[in-house]
């Protein structure tokens, strides 16, 4: 063996292998030409849960169910409206990848400058960091909560999750993906029974969903609260989240396709999207149950549920949560932030690798830059819990406010690539997007920034 050739733990990427996105896992599973519908969508499934756990983190939960307790059902158009533009964002992600074989942080890098490459890698970074402070406070809180560990104990041993990571990671990417579902699984089962224990107000419930011009303004509830608007920025954020769309043009690519054959490219396209939509789907169910929840035991008790603590000890108490009230429901809710947690810590490894190598063209062991993602998201969780003696509202404030910071950072990476699979040059006629689809694309866009922009107006001025 020629040891001459064998490449360091850390080097520059160069060669043409090299530039697979995650290349020890890219075209690494046998996805059949001939076969059943279902046969084929069975070989293609798996990315659309990868991607849907980052739909159903910690993040959503604190805003969710905010969102319902202080708002009732309102804010259920939020969750629905988010859902379909992540349908729509996740779509173009997975075709960019697999028609063009490159993620997108590879796609955004090799057509920008050094200085908008840098810059827009920054903001990916810092939206990283954000998702990961939402996977620390919800774990830790979790561990409290089921153990009765102190704070910063709990806090602290979160970091030693990139070994459950790496142990998972010898399993196969397969084997990854089985085990994402049946956490995603558990989640959706837990939280459908507490919803149907909770018996909530069908007629208005379903109301809900029907968008009400309302819910964007800055209304702030008697006795407090966070405002329409930012648990609404909250929402989108902690829905669509950026990392997502990087990690899906990425992990899209790992089913084998034939690249000479463009109806195998088509076919591959299509069960992406199958694939992606049914996952995403579940997530939407979830997150309607956790707003659904908020609003049927805790509406009217908003200041009583403002932590996860409080949610938890909410659960088992008659008065709050009324005769439904159980230690048992308690420790569901517990159960379910924790797999929540352990579930997206998962995915937002896997799209630290894909932007540090799409950027900058750098390859780290998987252990480092886990490390380095957890360790800057511990830093202002640990200043918080120093500073504030552990306190569960503190900390539930920075979660929410981290959820507002990726709303902010999500145009950021939806221009790109509406820009890049709305372009015939670069995706060709078969595969560019349809004009509906880019118009609805931009119009999300254009309504996210201004939203963004009334959120910085109204944190500035105080309004």
């Amino acid at each position: 063996m020629d040891n001459s050739k064998k490449k360091p733990d850390h080097h520059i990427i160069e060669d043409a292998s090299d530039r697979l996105s995650l290349s020890d896992v890219n075209s690494s599973i046998e996805a059949p030409r001939d076969g059943s519908f279902w046969r084929k969508l069975l070989a293609f499934s798996g990315p659309g849960a990868l991607v849907a756990v980052g739909y159903m983190d910690p993040g959503n939960w604190v805003t969710s169910v905010a969102g319902g307790a202080q708002y009732r059902y309102t804010l259920l158009s939020i969750v629905l409206i988010s859902s379909i533009i992540a349908m729509i964002l996740q779509h173009m992600a997975g075709k960019l990848g697999i028609v063009k074989q490159e993620d997108l942080a590879q796609a955004t890098r090799d057509r920008t400058n050094k200085v908008g490459g840098f810059i827009l890698w920054i903001m990916t970074e810092l939206a990283l960091i954000a998702t990961d402070i939402a996977e620390v406070i919800g774990g830790a809180i979790a561990l409290h909560l089921l153990f009765g560990w102190s704070m910063i104990a709990s806090v602290m041993t979160t970091a030693f999750d990139v070994i459950l990571l790496l142990l998972l990671m010898r399993f196969g990417f397969r084997k990854i993906e089985a085990i994402v579902m049946t956490l995603i699984i558990t989640i959706l089962v837990i939280f459908a029974y507490l919803v149907i224990l909770a018996n909530p107000q069908l007629s208005s419930l379903f109301g809900g969903y029907l968008p009400q011009l309302q819910t964007l303004s800055g209304h702030v509830p008697v006795g407090g609260g966070s405002s329409q608007l930012t648990l609404t920025l909250g929402i989108i954020g902690a829905t669509v989240m950026p990392h997502n769309l990087y990690l899906h043009s990425s992990i899209s690519q790992t089913r084998k396709v034939d690249r000479q054959d463009k109806s195998a490219i088509k076919e591959a396209v299509r069960f992406m999207t199958w694939d992606s939509n049914i996952q995403l789907s579940l997530a939407f169910v979830i997150n309607s149950l956790l707003l659904i929840l908020g609003a049927a035991l805790f509406f009217g008790h908003a200041n009583d549920v403002g932590t996860f603590g409080a949610m938890y000890d909410a659960l088992g108490n008659n008065a709050i949560a009324g005769a439904v009230a159980s230690p048992l429901l308690s420790t569901l809710f517990a159960v379910a932030l924790l797999a929540s947690g352990q579930n997206s810590t998962i995915t937002g490894t896997l799209t630290g690798e894909i932007v540090m190598e799409g950027f900058l063209h750098l390859r780290i062991p998987m252990w480092l830059r886990r490390i380095i993602t957890r360790g800057l998201a511990l830093i202002p969780v640990v200043a918080f819990t120093l500073i504030y003696g552990g306190s569960e509202g503190k900390l539930d404030d920075l979660m929410v406010q981290s959820q507002v910071f990726l709303s902010i950072a999500l145009p950021f990476t939806m221009a790109p690539l509406i820009y890049f699979t709305s372009s015939k040059k670069i995706m060709g006629e078969e595969f560019v997007n349809s004009k509906w689809l880019t118009i609805i694309g931009w119009i999300a866009f254009t309504v996210l920034t201004v939203l963004n922009i009334m959120s910085i107006y109204q944190q500035l001025s105080g309004s």
